[in-house]
């Protein structure tokens, strides 16, 4: 399973590649404007500056959400790197895009996905990701990771080579969770990433480790 960090904050995408597990970035426009990048100039510059931190695929979000328009904007992000993937919303235009970026080469991430169908449908117009949010649909009273399972096995029996790329992670087990039922990408925060090392038994082991050592 591939590790994405799920940021626009370029200290926490070094931090994450600093530890050697990171394989892409995603960001929407809550997170550019939670890091006060506004501007399409400016916005352009920071996916620029992504990318010369991270070898890997940067998820885009288009601001658009009418097809004429997404495509426009669309070929314009995929045109700032090599390793731009456009993120599309789950909607009908943005379906049709997706078909449009497929068929000319683009590398495409279908977001905000909440069930299965939409799963389908983003991976029948050949997106190479799609986002299943499951920490939404907790959120909501249902078990988010049971759809990343529905998926995993659908595209498996069909043969789709969609990614599933679980999205909305909010904690460790999330992310083990996602690993269990067949994702193929985690894009989550740093502290998320960070959870992952955390036992009591470890800290508890390497303090006597080291108060034996005192003892050599």
């Amino acid at each position: 399973m591939k590790f994405f960090i799920d940021t626009a904050n370029l200290a926490q995408i070094k931090e994450a590649n600093e530890l050697g597990i990171l394989d892409g970035v995603t960001t929407n426009p809550s997170l550019m404007a939670k890091e006060g990048i506004k501007g399409e100039d400016n916005i352009i510059q920071h996916y620029k500056d992504i990318c010369e931190l991270v070898d890997g695929d940067i998820s885009a979000e288009v601001l658009s959400t009418d097809y004429a328009s997404m495509v426009e904007e669309g070929k314009k992000l995929a045109a700032i790197h090599p390793n731009i993937v456009v993120k599309v919303p789950m909607i009908k235009d943005g379906i049709k895009a997706i078909k449009w970026f497929t068929d000319n080469g683009i590398k495409t991430n279908c977001t905000l996905v909440f069930s299965a169908g939409q799963a389908i449908l983003a991976a029948k117009a050949g997106a190479t990701y799609v986002s299943p949010f499951i920490g939404r649909i907790d959120d909501s009273g249902w078990e988010g990771s049971e759809l990343i399972g529905q998926i995993a096995n659908i595209y498996s029996i069909q043969g789709f080579k969609t990614e599933i790329l679980a999205a909305s992670i909010r904690n460790a087990n999330h992310i083990i969770k996602c690993a269990e039922l067949g994702a193929d990408v985690c894009t989550c925060p740093l502290d998320s990433i960070l959870g992952l090392l955390k036992h009591p038994l470890t800290d508890i082991g390497l303090a006597k480790f080291l108060e034996d050592a005192k003892k050599m």
